[in-house]
């Protein structure tokens, strides 16, 4: 692994592309400390206490912080990617954007093109939804004080302004690193974000485990053990099965050489385990935040009051809610980015097929049942990933902020990142990070 740390830096590409990643990640996270004009930051900061309210610590926690700060980067990235999901699911349903989606690449150019300017107007409606919001909060006795400029319309112009061009600056952020970088931009951003809270999140763990002053027990040191093993455990398992993958044989037609036939090498179809990655978390916890929002808009209704405490982490309700959102987003999400349909004819245009299996509807109904059998599994390794901080919160009362959709995001991007500069390596008769690979060369999957 330590001639492969070295090695990066020996092939000028890759090394300037780390670089420049790195360069451009830094300027988001100086970002998210330039306040939007008007607000008072420290006001802003105490009406979040770190952890944010109902749906906002969701936009919070995906802007790296920004918000409670009140950056020009407080929208995050959250425009970008429902813009991109908008326009997946519109793929399934609007022939248009489906024929576009097939075009190749200039249909993806299109499609591309169509998001930025989607991404554009998602970000000035929150953006307007995000400047009333702060002048309410303004007139209240708490945060008296939080807009300082003296006219509603101007401060809500200057706020539209300023929130809409951050959002669609990470947008260019994240392509720029997809064009010129290493990595995924998007997922890098949120990676960036979350990993920059990591030293808080620890400090607040450690004053957990001494306790304070006022003479609070803390944590037992047999309790941080057992939090310790079950991170670095949570993480192994994490980076198991997002590798995890079912190989469906594919055998493709002989070739004639003269008077002999030959048959290309072996190749294989590749299920993911987790095809729908950390979309289905972060839709769950979208929804279950979504009454809590609520319930704050309402104090005097007694049974929306209800619907929030029978919601709230660590309650039975909610894990049983939360675990089935995200089976079933699991399951929406994979038949909506992968279409055995459209497999089984990518395969029989390329005279290939799965052995034992006639090409046609047969093909796409065994890769349909192979896939829901894999998307099982997967919505159940998930759920455990996700659910294991609310047990954590529950059973040691122990406030643990990286939960598990952070860990999914952090251990995914990092694996995504490693295969990528490993390719850059290996394409260059470099080792890898695990040495050299003895993996015999496949024809290329015909996943898509």
């Amino acid at each position: 692994m330590a001639s492969g740390f070295s090695n990066m830096f020996k092939i000028p590409e890759l090394r300037k592309r780390i670089f420049f990643t790195l360069a451009l990640l830094a300027v988001y996270r100086i970002g998210c400390f330039v306040t939007t004009p008007g607000v008072d930051r420290i006001k802003m900061n105490s009406i979040f206490g770190g952890d944010g309210q109902g749906m906002l610590s969701v936009f919070n926690f995906f802007s790296g912080g920004a918000l409670e700060q009140m950056s020009i980067f407080a929208l995050g990235i959250m425009p970008y990617i429902s813009a991109s999901i908008i326009f997946q699911l519109l793929g399934v349903v609007v022939p248009a954007v489906e024929r576009k989606q097939k075009e190749g690449e200039s249909g993806r150019r299109a499609i591309n093109q169509w998001t930025r300017y989607l991404t554009l107007g998602i970000s000035v409606v929150q953006g307007a939804f995000m400047a009333t919001w702060l002048q309410n909060q303004s007139s209240s006795g708490d945060v008296a004080g939080l807009v300082t400029m003296a006219s509603p319309l101007g401060f809500k112009l200057l706020t539209i302004l300023s929130l809409t061009t951050g959002a669609v600056f990470i947008m260019w952020l994240g392509e720029q690193i997809n064009d010129r970088g290493i990595g995924n931009g998007i997922s890098l951003v949120i990676f960036a974000g979350i990993v920059a809270r990591i030293p808080n999140a620890l400090y607040t763990l450690y004053e957990q485990a001494i306790g304070d002053t006022s003479g609070t027990v803390g944590l037992s040191g047999y309790q941080v053990i057992l939090l310790t093993v079950i991170v670095l455990l949570t993480i192994a398992f994490i980076c198991y099965f997002e590798r995890a993958q079912r190989r469906i044989p594919i055998q493709h037609a002989k070739r004639m050489i003269g008077r002999d036939a030959f048959s290309d090498q072996a190749s294989y179809l590749p299920l993911k385990l987790n095809t729908a990655g950390v979309i289905p978390p972060i839709f769950a916890s979208s929804i279950l935040m979504f009454p809590a929002t609520v319930a704050g808009m309402f104090p005097q209704a007694d049974w929306l009051q209800a619907v929030h405490v029978a919601l709230m982490p660590g309650d039975w309700r909610h894990m049983v809610i939360y675990i089935g959102l995200i089976v079933f987003f699991c399951f929406f999400y994979t038949a909506v980015v992968f279409n055995p349909v459209d497999v089984a004819d990518n395969l029989k245009k390329s005279q290939a097929s799965i052995p034992g299996i006639r090409p046609g509807k047969q093909t796409s109904d065994y890769i349909e049942r192979a896939l829901d059998r894999v998307t099982v599994v997967g919505a159940i390794y998930i759920s455990l990933v996700c659910i294991l901080p609310e047990i954590l919160v529950s059973n040691f009362q122990i406030q643990f902020s990286f939960g598990g959709t952070a860990l999914l995001i952090v251990v995914g991007v990092s694996l995504d990142t490693v295969r990528q500069i490993e390719d850059h390596l290996t394409n260059r008769h470099y080792e890898g990070f695990n040495g050299p690979s003895n993996r015999p060369r496949l024809r290329k999957s015909v996943a898509g």
